[in-house]
């Protein structure tokens, strides 16, 4: 079963007055969608834009696996266990926040940011809170979050090439870039897919596109 979401469908949030423009793939806030509250693991994808000198000031999280992917620009981050890091395009950012953390997440570089934030909710809550950095990620190297029991696969593709989708129970897609052909259907920047069991099924560059897949075991 394949549900395909389109990036125009998104819950638009954020203050655009103060520079910050959210697009919502799940219920979130005052946008309550009983029937939207999750997929597998995922509970939020969130699509962010800061305008230069905008961002969020600290602000707490508990029992969720944060993942963030910038898409253009660099995001400065700072949390309560320490770290201070500029995260750019291509690396992955994980923030577990377990029982407890708080964290700060800005644009102070001179041009407009994007970044896309997943959350996750951990099989079992508590713990301590802990963080991690991978500059650079390949696409042969997943990236395991293993307290939500997810996969996260990079797949960057030439116009034609074709990649796999893992075959699991859950697999949550998502276009970064440029479009990809999935079961039938064109997905552009922003569009996702929930895919429920595939099996044999393969995502297909139309152009050159930056495809994110999470795969997971519920």
């Amino acid at each position: 079963m394949i549900d395909v979401r389109r990036a125009g469908g998104r819950y638009r949030g954020g203050d655009p007055e103060a520079g910050i423009d959210t697009r919502h793939a799940f219920s979130f806030g005052p946008h309550y969608e009983p029937e939207n509250l999750r997929f597998g693991a995922v509970i939020a994808c969130n699509e962010e834009r800061l305008a230069p000198g905008a961002g969020f000031g600290e602000h707490p999280h508990s029992h969720t696996e944060i993942v963030t992917w910038v898409i253009e620009g660099e995001l400065t981050h700072r949390d309560s266990t320490g770290h201070e890091t500029l995260v750019r395009a291509g690396d992955v950012q994980h923030l577990s926040a377990a029982a407890g953390v708080r964290h700060v997440e800005r644009n102070d570089g001179p041009v407009p940011l994007a970044f896309l934030q997943m959350w996750l909710a951990p099989r079992e809550p508590g713990g301590e809170p802990s963080y991690d950095i991978v500059r650079g990620i390949a696409d042969s190297t997943p990236y395991a979050v293993p307290a939500a029991g997810a996969m996260l696969h990079v797949r960057r593709l030439a116009a034609g090439e074709r990649t796999a989708v893992p075959d699991a129970p859950h697999v949550y897609a998502h276009v970064v870039r440029g479009e990809v052909a999935l079961a039938g259907e064109t997905l552009g920047a922003g569009d996702s897919a929930r895919i429920t069991g595939p099996e044999d099924l393969e995502a297909v560059g139309r152009t050159p596109a930056e495809l994110l897949l999470w795969e997971m075991g519920r």
